[in-house]
């Protein structure tokens, strides 16, 4: 797995400090690319995946500092990526993103804190840059 600049992700220091690392899932990938330069940006090392599959590779792979989630998604959703970071007992900050009904992004921002996941943000979509950044900084 590689981002959009060739870094290998396959590689398990990477070159990069952990704390530096940004792990996004939208299945949007325009979206998840836009958060992923924004990132950048900032400075972090940025992988951006558009499902459950990949987007669990590498977070067992890389151990991100940051976590941007998508709440609607098809197969596996929002709600059991929180469920499944909690049972990895996740440090990371978590961004959680939706264009769906905010009530949903409450949904997962409960169940993450009720379940140890300590540092939980949302945002709805479409999403103001600045807004973005202040919640990845």
């Amino acid at each position: 797995m590689t981002n959009k600049s060739g870094t290998d992700f396959n590689n398990t220091n990477g070159g990069f400090p952990p704390e530096g690392r940004l792990l996004i899932i939208d299945d949007e990938r325009d979206f998840g690319e836009y958060v992923g330069e924004v990132g950048e940006k900032l400075g972090y090392d940025v992988v951006v995946t558009d499902n459950a599959m990949d987007f669990m590779h590498a977070y067992r792979e890389k151990k991100p500092s940051m976590i941007v989630v998508d709440m609607v998604m098809p197969g596996v959703d929002g709600v059991e990526l929180i469920d499944w970071l909690a049972q990895q007992q996740c440090d990371s900050r978590i961004l959680i993103v939706t264009g769906f009904n905010p009530r949903y992004v409450e949904l997962a921002e409960g169940l993450g804190g009720a379940k140890g996941l300590p540092h939980i943000k949302s945002l709805t979509k479409p999403v103001k840059l600045a807004d973005l950044r202040a919640a990845l900084s």
